[in-house]
């Protein structure tokens, strides 16, 4: 029997028209298609995506000054750091997946390790069994977001960008120095680990409303701390994060709040050029982010899924597949996926057409798997730009759980990640607590390049969830021909055991047909209605998909505050 175990309420449909409200910049043309009458923004030269309109409108202020995809990224990066902050800030983590016009895909790791004092011991003295999930022992590992930023644009200026950084971030600390409003996403947000977040010391008066309450959406936050930081970077450079001024009041704060993170931790820290992760489906090279990221898992399961039969969407072929995929994906991904130089398997190995087939053989259409899975919910932003040079960018920015580890450093105005969580207290595990080690991140940023001249840049958040959606978005625009409006919009699944719950159980939006749902349970997968149409937990998403014209259809998730914007 179906179960509608989670209920949120009604009001999607106006967040929605909202959504449609904020899809901003000017198209050239649009179409509908689907049932929903959703709209498909289509852009002559260069588009960004973005779960916040204010973020999407600062990359778009760019690529009109003559700015590159990169240049309006960061930009971007900026701003929903300030409008965004249960999802991502200055003091996360991010990677990014780049490709050139020349065809080359690079990809940045910018995920910081944990810091010097950062061991087993200590926390096993502090009497811990798993590490907290919020406070000064959460925040445990270096931010590496700047770091990225700056990896980003040494190649922004090699291709020729040459908008200043003032000019990057100006719209960033306008933002933090006069207010923004606070989201509806943030405003509706559920805070897991509520009571340990508000008891993080300065956390409450920073972020919530009065008596700790969540902040009501549309409320102003001014956060002049931060402005200052912005501020400082844009005439310091973005070095002065961590090795600067900024570095040393960072560095100051952590050490205040008895963090393990240090100075020197911040001074050797630097992101890293990565070889992407590629797999071949049908008529595409994907591309994804190696190791510590999930990049695997998402690229496992689009090749697997690529070689199932599933003609027709919204089918139990479709949706079936696709669940078993992810479980498969999974399977491999929990067993190798680790730092980067701690490897114990060549992650491409997993990744050749044989290897791909022979995953998708073991994939049964008519009964589902045995699955002692357990997911891990996350709370992230994925953008996307493409420029009027084919340049294009896949990035994912995060904290890992809303509001991060809930520390907010003083002096600086920055909310630090609790990405750190990710480790074990064991050190036989995967991915042991370590310092110097980086943890396993669920983030990464899939891009794909058609064999017909077509490149799309998608992504979402979601933590575990993030490869699912990705998928489920991509097929519908790529495999079923939906437009990218739709195929942001159809209703979404979840395969996995979230927050609180005991067991991994495959959840539907309540706009799934019922019969679908019906013959999903009669071939053994145990199903749960989520009792809304559009929900957070299915994530953010976002694509855009360039054709070899150099028009850009773009769109965001109709479940988040943001949109596409372009030229």
């Amino acid at each position: 029997m179906l179960r509608s175990l989670i209920r949120h309420g009604a009001g999607a449909a106006q967040r929605y028209n909202d959504f449609r409200r904020f899809a901003i910049g000017p198209a050239t043309g649009r179409r509908r298609s689907g049932p929903t009458m959703t709209e498909t923004r289509i852009f002559s030269r260069a588009a960004v995506a973005a779960p916040h309109h204010l973020a999407a409108e600062a990359g778009r202020a760019i690529l009109a000054e003559g700015g590159n995809a990169i240049e309006a990224m960061v930009a971007m990066a900026a701003a929903v750091a300030v409008v965004y902050p249960h999802m991502n800030a200055l003091g996360g983590d991010g990677f990014w997946l780049i490709r050139t016009p020349d065809g080359v895909v690079r990809a940045i790791e910018a995920c910081g390790p944990a810091g010097a004092r950062a061991t087993i011991a200590l926390y096993r003295e502090k009497g811990y069994e798993r590490i907290p999930v919020r406070g000064r022992d959460a925040a445990l590992t270096v931010a590496g977001a700047v770091g990225g930023w700056i990896r980003a644009l040494e190649l922004a200026a090699g291709l020729g960008g040459r908008v200043p950084l003032r000019d990057l971030l100006a719209e960033a600390t306008r933002l933090a120095r006069e207010g923004a409003p606070v989201s509806r996403s943030e405003g509706r947000y559920s805070v897991k680990e509520r009571v340990e977040l508000l008891a993080v010391p300065g956390f409450a008066a920073h972020f919530m409303g009065e008596g700790g309450a969540q902040p009501e959406a549309g409320s102003l936050r001014r956060q002049p701390a931060l402005a200052g930081t912005l501020a400082q970077l844009a005439h310091a450079g973005l070095e002065d994060f961590y090795r600067g001024d900024i570095g040393r009041e960072i560095a100051a704060d952590l050490d205040r709040a008895g963090a393990p993170v240090n100075r020197a931790d911040l001074e050797s820290y630097a992101a890293r050029w990565r070889t992407p992760l590629s797999a071949r489906i049908g008529g595409a090279a994907l591309h994804n982010c190696p190791p510590p990221s999930q990049g695997l898992a998402s690229l496992l399961l689009h090749g697997i899924f690529d070689r199932l039969d599933a003609p027709k969407a919204e089918s139990l072929a479709h949706l079936h597949g696709l669940v078993e995929a992810a479980k498969r994906a999974y399977a491999i991904r929990d067993r190798i996926v680790t730092d980067f130089d701690r490897m114990i398997a060549e992650p491409a190995a997993f990744l050749t057409p044989e290897r791909l087939a022979r995953e998708a053989g073991a994939v049964a259409m008519d009964r589902a798997a045995e699955w002692p899975f357990a997911a891990a919910e996350g709370d992230t932003i994925w953008m996307g730009a493409i420029d009027a040079s084919g340049l294009a960018v896949s990035f994912i920015q995060s904290l890992y759980w809303e509001y991060g580890s809930g520390l907010v450093l003083p002096a600086t105005g920055i909310l630090w990640q609790n990405r750190g969580i990710a480790f074990s207290l064991d050190p036989g595990a995967l991915n042991p607590l370590e310092p110097g080690r980086r943890p396993f991140h669920t983030l990464n940023c899939p891009l794909a390049v058609f064999d017909d001249g077509r490149i799309a840049s998608y992504g979402a958040m979601g933590g575990d969830g993030q490869p699912q959606f990705q998928a489920q978005v991509f097929f519908r625009a790529i495999r079923y021909g939906l437009s990218v409006a739709e195929a942001l919009d159809r209703p979404r699944f979840l395969f996995g055991r979230t927050w609180g719950s005991d067991s991994a159980t495959l959840k539907l939006e309540n706009r799934v047909d019922p019969a679908l749902a019906a013959a999903l349970e009669r071939i053994g997968h145990r199903v749960e209605i989520i009792d809304r149409p559009y929900a957070d937990m299915f994530g953010h998403a976002g694509m855009l998909i360039r054709d070899a014209r150099g028009r850009i259809e773009a769109g965001h998730d109709p479940r988040s505050d943001g949109g596409a914007a372009g030229l």
